[in-house]
């Protein structure tokens, strides 16, 4: 099994030191680049976000800069997502993010971590997991999504909350960890 499709299984994987999957994040750090750098809704813009995003774009998604993948091409969005300045999406895994998604400014979505023990972490293994958030969600600014959670539709998560568990749909969740506060009638 190659590293790529070890990354892809959440399996342990070389992410450091595996020659495919560096080439595979220095091409989504140039398209990034070409990205952050183009003029805003130019056609130079429009065509890096393509590429990096694997050929095509949802309708309504608005990117704006700077924005920051790992791969890219494991990033989904749903129709008519926002997404302000600063996000990163650290995808070695898929990230789903559901339609009508809003999201507030510097928010990272985080699928991988690496061994506890410095003995493997520093061989440059990895694990990553996917993350899905549902429809009609909105994440306040500086929140982070970590490795392996779903948040349901209709969620809101505060400002500067660490969602570190699963949560089910219509949650207003809030902090570090992130737990459910109340429930929003829709």
């Amino acid at each position: 099994m190659t590293e790529i499709e070890k990354m892809q299984k959440g399996k342990w994987h070389d992410a450091n030191f595996d020659p495919e999957l560096l080439g595979k994040r220095r091409a989504a750090e140039f398209l990034c680049f070409d990205f952050n750098h183009s003029r805003p809704e130019s056609k130079e813009q429009f065509e890096a976000l393509k590429k990096l995003l694997g050929g095509s774009v949802p309708e309504g998604l608005t990117l704006l800069a700077p924005v920051y993948f790992d791969y890219g091409f494991n990033t989904h969005f749903g129709e008519n997502v926002f997404v302000n300045h600063g996000c990163y999406f650290m995808d070695g895994n898929t990230i789903d993010i559901g339609k009508n998604a809003f999201i507030g400014p510097f928010c990272g979505f985080y699928t991988s971590s690496h061994p506890l023990n410095y003995i493997d972490r520093n061989k440059g293994l990895e694990r990553a997991l996917p993350i899905h958030i549902g429809d009609n969600c909105w994440l306040g600014a500086n929140v982070s999504i970590l490795q392996g959670v779903t948040i349901g539709s209709g969620c809101v998560i505060a400002a500067g909350s660490v969602v570190t568990k699963d949560l089910p749909d219509n949650a207003l969740a809030a902090g570090v960890p992130a737990t459910v506060k109340k429930y929003i009638e829709q």
